[in-house]
């Protein structure tokens, strides 16, 4: 009886984890944002340059550090026709040291060091903003499948009235209350209803596995989307928002750091072409000289110091000032750019927020349509029950149900795309637009 008892026990648990481990794992939107992140050959390209822009600024001693070079040479010399051949070979052997230090000194220094750590906030500006825009993208794919799934739910409860209508026209026909007609019409809005949810379950499962693949997961991962996107209006003012956020845009910032860095290396450029420049150089070498290898060691040491005075640039037409006034040039090209992205930023942000408005109108519009064709579905279906409605009525007033659910979750998505798009157009964290829960 123990025994018996034990193995009920023992097929008990081993069913029970068989029935765990036959569920899917969740995947929810911030695991996608996650795996995203870390999958991308892009951001991880982006963080390899900018881990080699740091330890650059970090280093900024290395513009002044000097040239060193040592070296070494042994070497072998005789004379073709009158060398003599008893002539030892440590008399033919010789070798010789170097060690060579050069410094130049330049009035730019300092603007280059500069332009090295505005480099390096240009570098960290871009991985932020790849990293932002990869964040969004990723919630935008992740929201759209969310809305491909409840359609397969709106697809699957079309088809159940779909059967209910026709098994209901099946027992009318048997009693003569239902012509064959409205018979054959329910068969064809039955077998209408299953393909369409058939497409869009196939179309659903390719994206599904097209977003897998975008987060380094196998396309066939049995996976559980988990989340639910709910729309809230948004009442933003778009001359406040470009007021607050345009200044922070990474296009924006982006572009006034061009401006800077192109004041930094015309100042840079001037005062390296027209300043004087001072360079220092050592040398040391010792060797065996000519006596041979055997011979006593001797070395000597050499230095010089020159200051070089250009004259060119000051010359008024010559090619270093045509340099120098075509970088002049090119820092107002940069500030007219500045000025054109602002407009159209600004110009972006007005039209994101007008959408908005729009959408949201559009929305309201859609969920009255869905309530209206609710209960014409409902009154037709209740007629038809009644026999005073014919069943092609009843299908038309369903399928009109069908297509008022279906343009509301297409409009409650472009209303979240839209609400992704201005969070990214101002340059704010996405997730305080973003009402989240779990079904």
């Amino acid at each position: 009886m123990r025994f018996l008892l034990k193995v009920l026990c023992l097929l008990v648990v081993c069913r029970a984890a068989v029935h765990v481990g036959a569920e899917e794992p969740v995947l929810t939107l911030d695991d996608a944002i996650d795996r995203a992140l870390e999958y991308s050959s892009t951001l991880q390209q982006s963080r390899i340059a900018l881990e080699n822009q740091e330890y650059a600024s970090d280093r900024l001693w290395a513009e002044v550090f000097p040239t060193i070079s040592t070296g070494a040479r042994i070497s072998y010399g005789s004379g073709l026709f009158t060398g003599s051949v008893s002539q030892p070979i440590e008399q033919r052997l010789s070798y010789s040291t170097s060690l060579n230090l050069s410094l130049n000194f330049q009035a730019g220094i300092p603007y280059r060091m500069k332009i090295l750590g505005l480099a390096h906030r240009q570098r960290l500006l871009s991985y932020e903003d790849t990293r932002r825009l990869l964040e969004i993208a990723t919630a935008q794919e992740f929201y759209t499948l969310i809305a491909e799934r409840e359609n397969l739910d709106q697809l699957a409860e079309t088809l159940s009235l779909a059967e209910r209508q026709l098994e209901r026209h099946r027992i009318g026909r048997d009693n003569g209350l239902i012509s064959e007609t409205a018979l054959l019409q329910s068969r064809l809005g039955v077998e209408t209803a299953r393909y369409d949810l058939s497409s869009a379950q196939a179309t659903h499962n390719n994206n599904v596995r097209s977003f897998l693949s975008s987060l380094g997961l196998s396309p066939e991962t049995p996976v559980n989307l988990e989340g639910e996107f709910s729309v809230r209006q948004l009442e933003l003012d778009p001359e406040e928002l470009i007021r607050n956020y345009l200044p922070n845009r990474p296009d924006i910032q982006q572009r006034r750091q061009t401006i800077q860095e192109l004041e930094l290396t015309y100042r840079q450029n001037l005062l390296n072409a027209r300043s004087p420049s001072l360079s220092f150089s050592f040398g040391w070498s010792g060797g065996s000289g000519n006596g041979g290898i055997t011979a006593p060691f001797s070395d000597s040491v050499s230095g010089s110091l020159s200051l070089s005075i250009p004259i060119n640039p000051w010359i008024p037409g010559t090619k270093e000032s045509q340099a120098l006034r075509n970088a002049e040039s090119a820092i107002e090209n940069a500030r007219l750019n500045l000025k054109n992205t602002e407009e159209q930023a600004a110009g972006q942000i007005r039209s994101l927020t007008a959408n908005l408005r729009n959408s949201w109108e559009s929305l309201e519009i859609a969920r009255l349509r869905v309530e209206v064709a609710q209960r014409s579905y409902e009154l037709t279906e209740r007629g038809f029950l009644n026999g005073v409605v014919e069943a092609l009525t009843l299908e038309t007033s369903r399928n009109n149900l069908a297509i008022a659910r279906y343009q509301l979750l297409r409009g409650e998505l472009s209303y979240q795309t839209l609400v992704l798009d201005l969070a990214q157009a101002i340059n704010v964290d996405w997730r305080q637009f973003i009402t989240r829960s779990s079904p």
